[in-house]
């Protein structure tokens, strides 16, 4: 029987008309709060991106339900016993239909390098264009399959020469090579007898013919940062770590596609990439030393181009290492490709400064990069001609190939900028490249003493992340790359990540000794599934937000992130209550500390299987 307003006030029952105005003003206020304050709702109906409904260019990939199917506040936040005292569990329960990956390469899939669609549609493949970046858009938000029989990674060193098969399935390889000595499998492990068509004499041996060949090189001195172009399973950026040296190791996802993984797999640094129609995504005169041991690349290819972007991204004074070159044989086809990089690297002023045979019949040829200006001044012809001096600012992502010349960096007052200081030193020195001004010097140190500070006062001492279950970092906003100096003393590599939208530092990161490369976040990453340890991200989500769809990068920050890996973000409240209901509704453990740090920890769970716990 319904109640009479009228009756009420006729028989002065004023108490109970407020309780009823009152609970009715609540449950309003309730109503609306739950629709609108949730942060990830916010998002959803006001901040995200408006996305096509076509299908991802890929066969037989999924896409889930866009939207999360109910969003509940479950708890308040309270004690998080395994952490800190000030570190407490972030209570959000979200259900999103997350879907796993369909298709044959789901389980390593690629999203930027394996879009069949667009690769198989192309109009040429003569320069390598099959292998460079095709995203495909929108991005699939399906999850990546575990392998059958995945584990927890051997840790480092042992990895560095024996990592579980099961992890990486790939015997194609470990076939392909078994005459080389590059990887063969023992039991339940592949191993890495550090051998290969150039290291017959094993890898220690071939980096010390090198250094003997030309002392100048003084690995771990004054060679810090290398690039080794055609890497293989990048055992030679592997043992020179213990020369105190960094080492990027690239090559394309081809026949030979899960080199790269192996690398990761092992701790070494490396990276999917291609000289083909477009700039390597690394700064100018970022490099000490460029090696190639039989890396297949046609240098003298459309005028020099490959061997000229080479010139651009090496330091001034830098050597490019060669080993079995084409000038110690015989036959017309190598002595013609001998005569076309005689020709190109004369047209760039490159000299030789050693050319010698190792004991097993290696060629070695070594190249240096002038320090002057002179060179170019002086040749007959200006081919290929010096680069217009332009902002140049993240210029090398999606940039064409170039055909002319960087010239020589030089400093604000003209001068030619120095080699960096001998390692260790030029880690915390000023480095060449950063603008003289005093107030980027001052930033700069003071930049490098927070970073220090901030590390060891409470990323290794007061959160909950288990450094010692840490090998492959990445640093997703790096600026300076104080992160990655403050954890050098750490059994750690850092990929330092520079974003396409905000200032460019990578060329002070290089000058460091420290490796990195660009990047846009609202992309996918150059490398395999499960090959970080941990990623860290300080202050990027604000500005990326405003691009692209925070499940798009946490979908790419979980296909990155290896089972039992971290997510480490300092950032604001308001960023973080947008991260965490998609990182628990992935089933990750999330954990807040001072309101500012927020530590995500990925599980082994996969859609339909339902499984979380770690697998020793």
């Amino acid at each position: 029987m319904a109640i009479s307003v009228k009756k009420l006030l006729k028989e002065r029952k004023y108490p109970l008309i407020f309780t009823l105005f009152f609970l009715l003003i609540c449950f309003t206020f309730l109503l609306i709060t739950n629709t609108f304050s949730n942060p990830l709702v916010l998002h959803s109906y006001f901040q995200a991106p408006k996305r096509t409904r076509s299908s991802p260019q890929i066969a037989n990939f999924t896409r889930p339900i866009e939207a999360p199917i109910s969003i509940s506040k479950d708890q308040a936040i309270s004690q998080n016993n395994e952490a800190s005292h000030r570190s407490v569990p972030v209570a959000m329960n979200v259900n999103f239909h997350w879907k796993l990956c369909e298709g044959p390469v789901a389980v390593d899939y690629i999203p930027c390098l394996d879009n069949f669609e667009v690769v198989v549609s192309l109009k040429s493949r003569r320069h390598m264009e099959h292998r460079e970046r095709h995203c495909p858009s929108p991005s699939p938000r399906c999850l990546l399959p575990l392998p059958t029989g995945y584990k927890l990674p051997v840790p480092w060193p042992k990895s560095r020469d024996m990592v579980w098969y099961e992890n990486v399935p790939h015997p194609k390889l470990v076939e392909y090579k078994k005459n080389q000595n590059w990887v063969r499998k023992s039991g339940e492990y592949l191993v890495f007898p550090g051998g290969g068509t150039q290291f017959k004499d094993g890898v220690n041996s071939y980096i010390e013919f090198i250094e003997k060949t030309l002392p100048t090189i003084e690995w771990g001195k004054h060679t810090r940062v290398v690039l080794d172009v055609g890497c293989g399973v990048a055992s030679f950026g592997g043992y020179l770590l213990d020369k105190n040296v960094i080492t990027m190791s690239f090559a394309p996802k081809d026949e030979h596609e899960a080199q790269i993984q192996f690398a990761l797999e092992r701790g070494i640094p490396a990276t999917h990439s291609v000289i083909g129609t477009q700039r390597l995504i690394f700064p100018d005169n970022g490099y000490d030393v460029i090696h190639c041991a039989r890396c297949r690349v046609h240098w003298d290819a459309d005028g020099g181009k490959p061997m000229v972007e080479l010139n651009r991204i090496l330091r001034p004074g830098g050597f490019f290492v060669w080993s079995a070159t084409p000038v110690y044989r015989d036959d017309e086809r190598d002595r013609n490709v001998w005569k076309a990089m005689v020709t190109v690297t004369e047209s760039i002023c490159w000299k030789v400064v050693a050319k010698t045979v190792d004991s097993s019949g290696i060629g070695l040829v070594i190249y240096q990069k002038p320090v002057s200006s002179s060179c170019y001044e002086r040749r007959r012809e200006s081919n290929p001609p010096l680069c217009e001096q332009k902002d140049k600012k993240n210029s090398s992502w999606y940039a064409r190939l170039g055909g002319c010349l960087s010239p020589l960096p030089v400093d604000s007052m003209g001068n030619l900028q120095s080699w960096p200081m001998p390692w260790p030193e030029r880690l915390t020195s000023k480095p060449p490249s950063l603008p003289t001004e005093s107030d980027h010097t001052e930033t700069f140190y003071k930049d490098n003493n927070d970073w220090s500070a901030l590390v060891s006062d409470i990323y290794l001492d007061g959160l909950s992340i288990n450094w010692s279950s840490v090998r492959n970092v990445m640093d997703m906003n790096a600026g300076y790359g104080g992160f990655a100096a403050a954890l050098i003393d750490l059994p750690v590599w850092v990929m330092n990540v520079i974003p396409i939208h905000v200032p460019d530092t990578l060329s002070i990161i290089f000058d460091r000794g420290l490796i990195g490369i660009y990047h846009d976040w609202c992309e996918s990453l150059n490398t395999h599934p499960r090959t970080y340890d941990l990623l860290h991200a300080s202050f990027l989500f604000k500005n990326l937000l405003l691009r692209c769809d925070i499940v798009d990068v946490v979908t790419e920050l979980d296909r990155v992130l290896r089972p039992d890996g971290y997510l480490l973000v300092q950032d604001t409240m308001e960023i973080i209550s947008k991260l965490s209901p998609v990182l628990q509704s992935l089933h990750w453990s999330v954990s807040l500390y001072e309101n500012q740090f927020l530590v995500g920890r990925k599980s082994f769970w996969r859609p339909n299987t339902g499984e979380t716990k770690s697998r020793k």
